[in-house]
């Protein structure tokens, strides 16, 4: 029986292996991923599609990182369903394997509205290495593609078939693109620059069927919106977002709401069970609150906690928030923490436009503490603002160079610059699992 079993063979199952190591040299592990890849980097399958880098390229680790860590890499195989009272999990196979400690690092899946002709050839998601590798194998002869949705995944799969040469519409049922990331303002920017490379972008709007080539021949023939138009297609990309994969803990007693409830220490409500990444619901430092925040440094922080916690080290999750750094269609866009206060009362909003630059910041503050922040085109400073916004700095005595152009290290107070300036704190080899948990948080 294996000591420790990981579901999931990206950032938070590898995180969590590095960190078991860390502590325990010798107890048995086994990841489980029903992707027969090693661990590669997700945010990179859009480049793969454009052909822009390899596989080799995109790998988070060597191929030899599971030898290396004594891990048994169970690929290629789901697990199915968890039964935490017996302490195992069973796979898609049948085959059932005992844990001692379990991690769900499942992240999300796609999200498919019910459609008329969503299981038609030439239909795709986005969000995984395999996904890229089917729709770049059948790309040759598609000329126009139609892309369900305009967020991080839709825009991304967007620039990848542009670069192919494929004319591209992009249908989004909110009012403008990006619009989870991004205010209003943010969103023009960014459709503008879009539109500049060629790509036509219809709002408000929504596809209720996908049909199919004439006589029954397979493929894509066009997307019909729900006011009956009809965009003549030869691949169609449902690219709405992801919810939390949680299926393989559905029939157990571990505690959901919209993804697995997990405490400071990434535990869920059963026993020597822990969940880290896109399917946790876990600590949100901006918001005071757990919820998802599905970002690859969480995932990884998470399993690293996570990790330390199995092996019986006591480590705290300092928390995460929603932090997202894009850079497509020639945009450079950082948006982290609250992007929208929504008329709520009790924030303050600073901004900087130069929009024949097509530059824009925003620093929304609560009380002189950064609550979250957007800058479009001038992204070099907002590790700075990371950091405060992290560390809830009190930035009143100097907030309005926030988002001055000038706005560095040395427009912080003399003792709060030093501060930053000094080394950042590493957790030596017998430190305690809160000191690592700290240090990697301003990593």
């Amino acid at each position: 029986m294996p000591e420790y079993v990981i579901i999931g063979n990206s950032a938070g199952g590898i995180g969590a292996v590095e960190a078991i190591r860390e502590v325990d040299k010798e107890g048995s592990l086994a990841i489980i991923s029903d992707e027969p890849y090693p661990a590669y980097s997700r945010p990179l399958i859009s480049e793969y599609l454009a052909g822009e880098t390899s596989l080799e390229r995109m790998l988070y680790r060597s191929r030899d990182f599971y030898h290396e860590n004594a891990v048994e890499a169970i690929l290629g195989k789901k697990v199915v369903g968890v039964d935490v009272d017996g302490s195992f999990v069973t796979l898609s196979d049948g085959e059932k394997i005992e844990y001692g400690r379990l991690l769900v690092a499942t992240g999300g899946v796609p999200f498919v509205p019910k459609m008329e002709g969503s299981d038609r050839h030439g239909v795709y998601t986005f969000t995984t290495l395999g996904d890229a590798e089917r729709m770049a194998s059948r790309l040759a002869g598609v000329r126009r593609a139609v892309v369900i949705g305009g967020g991080l995944i839709g825009i991304s799969v967007t620039e990848a078939l542009t670069k192919r040469g494929i004319v591209v519409t992009v249908v989004e049922l909110k009012d403008r693109i990006l619009n989870v990331i991004l205010d209003e303002e943010g969103s023009r920017i960014a459709e503008e620059a879009v539109r500049r490379a060629g790509v036509t972008i219809m709002a408000n709007s929504t596809v209720t069927q996908i049909t199919g080539k004439p006589g029954g021949a397979p493929g894509v023939h066009s997307a019909v919106l729900a006011n009956g138009d009809e965009l003549p297609c030869d691949l169609v990309v449902v690219a709405i977002g992801v919810v939390p994969r949680v299926d393989a803990v559905v029939n157990s007693a571990i505690q959901r709401n919209r993804g697995i409830v997990v405490d400071r220490h990434m535990a869920t409500s059963a026993p020597n069970v822990y969940a880290c990444g896109d399917v946790a619901e876990a600590y949100d430092y901006v918001l005071d609150i757990n919820r998802l925040t599905p970002i690859w440094p969480n995932a990884y922080l998470g399993g690293r906690i996570a990790g330390y916690n199995m092996t019986g080290r006591s480590a705290i999750y300092p928390g995460g928030t929603g932090m997202n750094s894009l850079n497509y269609f020639g945009l450079a866009i950082v948006s982290a923490g609250l992007v929208m206060p929504d008329g709520q009362q009790g924030y303050e909003v600073l901004t900087e436009r130069r929009l024949e630059e097509g530059v824009y910041k925003k620093v929304i503050l609560r009380d002189d503490v950064i609550m979250g922040f957007t800058f479009v085109n001038d992204i070099e400073k907002s590790g700075i603002l990371s950091g405060l916004m992290r560390d809830k700095v009190d930035v009143g005595g100097f907030k309005q160079y926030l988002i001055a152009d000038d706005f560095d290290l040395t427009s912080l107070p003399k003792a709060l610059r030093k501060a930053r300036l000094g080394p950042r704190p590493q957790p030596s080899a017998g430190a305690a699992p809160q000191e690592k948990a700290r240090a990697l948080a301003v990593d």
